[in-house]
């Protein structure tokens, strides 16, 4: 659920920077430094961190009969993949 808010409010910023014709570079010096859209931003990479590895051991136990703990690693290894590129992603939005 909290996920799914996350895209809906994700969504709709994109469709009111769309509508206001706001360029990359305005977009972000209304971001920067923002402890609000920091916080937003990283519930909405912890959220989809944690919800993409689960669905795709599924994909991978279903597709391939993938079980085991090979799959666990891999699955933690996406994980920690998705959450550093998220935590990067958040920091050039409102930090340096």
């Amino acid at each position: 659920m909290v996920l799914a808010v996350c895209v809906l409010v994700h969504l709709m910023t994109i469709l009111f920077a769309m509508q206001g014709g706001l360029s990359g570079g305005e977009i972000l010096s209304r971001t920067r430094g923002s402890v609000l859209a920091a916080l937003f931003y990283l519930i909405f990479v912890v959220a989809a961190a944690v919800h993409a590895p689960i669905g795709v051991a599924r994909i991978c136990e279903e597709w391939f009969a993938w079980r085991g703990r090979s799959l666990g690693v891999a699955m933690v290894a996406l994980f920690l993949f998705l959450l550093v590129a998220g935590l990067a992603a958040i920091w050039g939005l409102v930090g340096g």
